[in-house]
């Protein structure tokens, strides 16, 4: 059993965030969460606080990282990420506050279909991005961002990238494990899962791996 940590989650209110806030939770950790809605976020726990914001507005991040051990990030807007990047422009203001306050490990969630700085996608995964999900392109293209200045900019910082493949928000289907090329839809609550252990993972420091159901 790890000691109890502290986690400062952004996307709290999501399909994946909610599981994963209800996770850390469960198991006795402190989760500072930033929401724009926090009638949405539906706990009610001691160890949560909850401030009300976004990332597209002004936000204190040195009052929000201060004594964290971990932040997690599981967001998206497919309509704002049509016109701007704003994922990447808030992880550019987020790192040197991590900076200031001696946080070092970030985890960013990232759909399946964004490539990795300097690597490409499969045939079958370039596929899908320029047909299935070719409505996503602003979030593919922020999400690459991301991961462009994490490797350019942040090496300091151990941080990591969960290149995730999410269909719905059903029961479990297994266990995600991670790899760099083998790639499976799964639930908003195994990403959750999946999130939750890796970031308390040093082998995953500086990947942009994808995740899948290991086969019996």
């Amino acid at each position: 059993m790890p000691p109890p940590f502290k986690f400062l989650v952004f996307g709290a209110t999501g399909g994946t965030g909610r599981h994963f806030v209800s996770l850390a939770l469960q198991a006795g950790h402190k989760v500072t969460a930033l929401v724009r809605n926090p009638a949405k976020l539906p706990f009610q726990d001691a160890n949560l606080t909850v401030h009300q914001g976004s990332i597209t507005e002004e936000v204190d991040l040195d009052n929000l990282v201060h004594g964290v051990d971990f932040v997690v990030i599981m967001l998206g807007d497919v309509n704002l990420q049509k016109d701007a990047q704003i994922n990447a422009a808030f992880v550019q203001k987020l790192v040197p506050a991590m900076r200031r306050h001696g946080v070092k490990r970030l985890l960013y969630q990232a759909g399946g279909l964004s490539k990795p700085y300097g690597g490409q996608l499969s045939p079958m995964l370039w596929v899908l991005r320029n047909t299935l999900a070719r409505g996503y392109a602003g979030q593919h293209e922020d999400n690459e961002a991301v991961m462009a200045y994490l490797a350019t900019a942040a090496n300091d910082l151990e941080w990591m990238v969960h290149r995730a493949g999410i269909g719905s928000d059903g029961p479990t289907k297994g266990t995600l494990k991670r790899s760099p090329d083998k790639f499976s839809v799964a639930t908003h609550r195994d990403c959750a899962a999946y999130n939750y252990r890796t970031v308390m993972d040093p082998s995953a420091i500086r990947t942009c791996s994808l995740s899948y159901y290991e086969k019996d």
